[in-house]
């Protein structure tokens, strides 16, 4: 294939929290870039997943859950999200097969009715309901806006994934190479760590403390040739928060250390030693200054 064919492109993944927009994003790249959870507002950064083939490379923005929100980190989000949509060759809108179009769907498609990007409509989680209603959803969709295409999957099980990749590949525009074929995403290790360790205190906190984490790897230091250091704090915005999270005896640091360290194990094919802390800073999602600390930085042009 000559370079003149090559194809390539970036899609920004935008839509309510909790569509299946990191379980998408995962399905498609082969590998756990994006955490995954059960609670809104998981995704805080736009994580970028990079797909290549022999025909071309197509770069995915996975954007946090578009929210009416409640603080600066929420700003943040919602910014963030809207972002991608200036930034992309091709937007996907996930919504879920399994609910009823709602006022935050509304709000995402009049946004997108003002850019010009092509818009897929990508219904997510068929699996769980039957082809009538998948014909219900696209027929209501429909009619709130123009889509260049409507594609029904599941994230979950794959259904309609290759189909959607293979033909997204087909309708990209010829392009450079921006990443090397070998390359998943383009953030460093150390987001990947920390959100991996943010996604297992998601798993097993309940209530407020999962809103109110964030995780930054303070040290990757290698202790010889078979293991990795890794020192991560974890920052809360109260003792409560900090007692839950340690556990009766430390049992739920430890859990979460246990199941953070296998994933990035997984990640990065090395042994790991994963030494976490726990500390207190009063609501920090409200600090700009500390939103910077934690990893939450602004585009300048948002």
């Amino acid at each position: 294939m000559s370079e003149q064919e090559f194809k390539s492109g970036f899609i920004a993944l935008v839509g309510r929290p909790n569509v299946g927009k990191s379980t998408l994003l995962n399905k498609m790249i082969g590998e756990k870039i994006a955490i995954m959870s059960p609670k809104s507002q998981t995704t805080r950064n736009k994580i970028q997943g990079i797909y290549t083939t022999n025909e071309g490379q197509m770069i995915f923005m996975d954007t946090p859950g578009i929210h009416k929100p409640h603080n600066s980190l929420g700003d943040f989000m919602v910014k963030t999200a809207m972002s991608a949509l200036r930034e992309s060759d091709m937007v996907w809108l996930l919504v879920n097969a399994d609910q009823e179009r709602g006022v935050g769907d509304d709000f995402i498609i009049k946004r997108l009715k003002e850019s010009n990007t092509p818009v897929y409509l990508i219904i997510n989680k068929v699996d769980l309901i039957n082809r009538a209603e998948v014909l219900n959803q696209i027929a209501d969709y429909s009619a709130q806006m123009d889509f260049a295409e409507i594609f029904p999957i599941s994230a979950l099980t794959g259904e309609g994934v290759p189909e959607l990749l293979a033909f997204t590949m087909d309708h990209m525009a010829a392009g450079p190479q921006y990443y090397p074929a070998d390359q998943l995403t383009d953030h460093p290790e150390r987001f990947i760590m920390s959100e991996l360790i943010r996604e297992k205190i998601l798993e097993l906190t309940r209530q407020e403390v999962p809103h109110s984490v964030a995780v930054v790897i303070d040290k990757i230091e290698r202790e010889d040739e078979q293991r990795l250091h890794v020192q991560a704090t974890i920052v809360v915005e109260r003792p409560s928060q900090k007692n839950i999270i340690i556990g009766k005896r430390g049992a739920m640091i430890k859990e979460i250390g246990t199941r953070a360290r296998k994933d990035i194990e997984r990640l990065l094919g090395d042994k790991i030693f994963l030494e976490t802390w726990v500390k207190v800073e009063d609501r920090w999602r409200d600090k700009p200054q500390a939103l910077q600390s934690y990893g939450y930085k602004e585009d300048s042009d948002i």
